[in-house]
This record gives structure tokens, sequence and C-alpha cells, in this order.
């Protein structure tokens, strides 16, 4: 898209919202009290142990593993923007490659600590790396969310190397510790040709080691749920069906994080309603094929209605959790898909709005994967057992500790689009001048 400035006005507009202001210090400081808040309820999980949680003998998974499968969920947006659709040749999306991969650093390196929330002892988490056993899925996760992670953020530090030399030789306002920094992690960067070849090779093999990662990520942690023997995790399209629910929480966070960066940084001029537009119809898409793969998780199941799977369908579509799991399926699904169809809807406040709720019902789907399953297990509860054994119920601790993974997805975000100007500047000079 041809923007109407010169070349220094476009580095000014996109320099203008990077560095340590005030602005930045009072968000930090208000993020960092509600963390500490968050954390001690942590620290009594670590001294009381879980059973401060909701977590009993039966639901031994509960808002922390679906905290874990959002975000995981969440990274893959880098993978689908800058990956994907940057192969493709697809130009519009130079604006908003940096906050895809900015989505991807932050969620996915926050999920690994998200584990660490649901362990008992997490004194013993290297063991995971010291004594890890082939045979069990927790190592194939822990592998590739650690791969996938490390490729992020090389994908995301390689292609920033020509803002961050700008950030250097222009921001000489800024604490001379964060130019210090600038200077070391620039590489000496000097607007070569060579440079740049050599950057957009390494972007590339990055891009190309990432997509197989991305699709393995969300499939592994599939398979977690898949080779356990319970009603309705025992399902040979979780992979696809988790990867396609992925492609739309990461498109919803995005859509989000467009908006506020529209606003608040002034950047009105290079994230247009044109971007929006362009989401839009790709949210529509991803949508729509989640909406097939839960039509094949749900229609199969309904039609065969095995014994050990009634229960559980019926605690959906009437019992207990029915009113959630059509509320999810409805408004975090059905409605957005069909309004994204419609070009009004398109428009950045409208589609904000849908993205709003594409999160909201990606989070408590993955709720609903994770905890009803384990209320109808193949054995019978013996009826004698309290109902705080037999039905799950989160505490106040308990979510205190998954808001304080959302507060780190933000701290992360913040810090990462104050150090980087949030859109690449070079590549939309770049793109700019070739336009003229």
């Amino acid at each position: 898209m041809k923007i109407n400035k010169n070349r220094e006005e476009i580095i000014s507009d996109l320099l203008r919202p990077v560095g340590l202001t005030r602005g930045f210090h009072i968000w930090m400081a208000a993020l960092s009290i509600l963390l500490f808040i968050c954390l001690y309820a942590y620290t009594i999980q670590l001294r009381d142990g879980l059973g401060v949680t909701g977590l009993r003998d039966y639901a031994s998974w509960g808002m922390y593993i679906s905290n874990f499968v959002f975000f995981v969920a969440s990274s893959l947006i880098g993978m689908l923007i800058s990956g994907v659709l940057g192969l493709t040749g697809q130009k519009w999306i130079t604006p908003i490659t940096r906050m895809a991969e900015i989505i991807a650093v932050a969620f996915s390196a926050v999920a690994g600590l998200v584990i660490v929330s649901d362990m008992g002892r997490p004194d013993r988490l290297p063991f995971v790396f010291l004594y890890g056993r082939f045979q069990s899925p927790i190592l194939w996760d822990v592998t590739v969310i650690t791969a996938y992670m490390i490729l992020s953020l090389l994908l995301l530090y390689v292609t920033a190397l020509p803002d961050l030399a700008l950030c250097r030789d222009r921001l000489k306002e800024q604490p001379s510790l964060l130019q210090k920094v600038y200077k070391i992690i620039s590489l000496g960067w000097r607007e070569k040709e060579e440079q740049y070849k050599l950057m957009h090779k390494a972007a590339r093999i990055l891009i190309l080691l990432i997509i197989p990662m991305a699709l393995a990520i969300h499939t592994v942690t599939s398979w977690l749920f898949a080779v356990t023997l319970r009603p309705e995790w025992d399902s040979t399209i979780f992979g696809p069906y988790f990867v396609s629910g992925a492609f739309v929480a990461g498109s919803g966070a995005l859509i989000i994080a467009m908006y506020f960066f529209r606003i608040n940084y002034k950047l009105k001029d290079y994230i247009t309603p044109k971007h929006f537009n362009k989401m839009g119809k790709l949210l529509a898409v991803v949508t729509f094929v989640y909406l097939y793969f839960n039509i094949n998780e749900y229609f199969i199941p309904t039609y065969k209605m095995k014994l050990h799977d009634i229960d559980h369908l019926h605690s959906l579509y009437s019992g207990r959790w029915s009113i959630l799991f059509w509320s999810v399926q409805v408004l975090g699904l059905l409605i957005p898909m069909i309004l994204t169809l419609l070009k009004p809807m398109r428009k950045p406040i409208p589609l904000t709005i849908i993205a709003i709720f594409i999160m909201v019902g990606a989070w408590l789907k993955r709720l609903l994967i994770v905890v009803p399953t384990q209320e109808h297990p193949f054995l019978p509860i013996h009826p004698a057992l309290p109902s705080a054994f037999k039905f799950y119920s989160p505490t106040l601790i308990e979510t205190g500790i998954t808001l304080a993974s959302f507060i780190m997805v933000i701290m992360i975000i913040t810090v990462l689009s104050k150090l980087l100007p949030i859109i690449p500047v070079m590549e939309t000079v770049k793109e700019n001048e070739e336009q003229n």
C-alpha cells in the first residue's frame, strides 16, 4: 500500500513510539503490581500444594492446562503470517509481521511457565531434560515448544536488524544503557546490500524451519490428549483439529493487537482498514475450517453414542456444561464466522469486537476440551465421594495464578514493542519507494 509520505516522515512516525517513556514506566509498574499479587497466590500453592486449587483425583487438569493449550495455540500466528503468507509473497502483511512475531514469542515463552504452575513439585522440572523418556509425550511437547520459541525469537531478531541499527543511530535521547544495547545487538549493521541479502536468506531459512515446527508444536500438544484413554480424547483428528483452532485464536490475538497499536501508537496511516479487511477475510477462512473440524469431532461420537461417550456428550449438550458449550460454539465461532463474511463487519472496530469474542471463546473452548472429559472416566466414580472430588470448580488462587500468565504475556509484548518499532521501518520505506 502506497503511503503519501517521504522517507524521513515514515521513519519519524514509526520510531516515535519507541523508547522508555513515562507512560511506559507507569504501565509496567501497574502490571508489575498485579503480577506480584498473582505470584503471591502461587507462593501459597507452592507452600500448601495443589489442594488449594480445584484439581482433585478425577479432574487433575483444569485452568492451567487449558491455559497452556490456549497459549500454544495463540503462538502459531507468527507462522501463519510470516511463514505461510510471507512465503506466498503477500505484500499487505508488511505492517503486521512484527506484531505476529512478537505475539508468537510472548505466548510461546509463557506457555512453558504455565506448565510449571500445574506441577506440584516444580523443583523436579530439570528431570524432564535430564532423564526424559522418548515414550513420554511430555518430552515431545517440551522439545517442540522450546525449539519453536527459539526459532521465533531468532526470526524476530534477524528481521529487526535494520531497525535496530536505525534505533542505534537515531534514538540519542534514550538512556545511555539502552543506546549501548542497540549498538551491541545491531551487529554493526550498515545498510549494505550484502547485509540485506544475507538477512533475507537467513529469514527464509528460519521461516522454512518454523512452519513444520509450528505444526508440530500444536500437533504434539494434541497428542497429549489423544494418546490418553479417555472418552472424547481418543480421537484421530485431534492434530488438525487443534492446529485449525490455533489459527483462529492467533488471528484473533493479532487483530486485537493491530487495533491497540493503531490507536495508541498513532499508526492509522500504516495499519489501515485495508489490513483489517484482509485479516477479517483470513479469520473467516480459518473459522470455517475450524467449524468443519468441530462438526467432525462432535457429530461422529453423537451418531455412534458409544457407551462411555453418552454421559460426556449429555453433559455438553444439555447438562452441567451445556450453557458454556453452546455459548462457545455459537458466540465464539459460528456467529463470528458469519459476521466476518460481511464487509462492514471487517472494519477496525467491529472486527476487533469479533476478535475479542473469538479469543474468549477460544480460551473457554480449551477448558471444555480439558475438563468435562475427566468428569466422566471409564471406571465409575463412587457415589459416596464429595462433589468437590467429582466435579471441577476453580478456586480464587487458581484464577489468580492463571491471570499471572496473561499479565506476563502483556508485559513481554509491551517491552518488545517499546524496544523495537512495532512496524518494520526499513521494509516499509523500501516498499513505499518501489511503489513511487
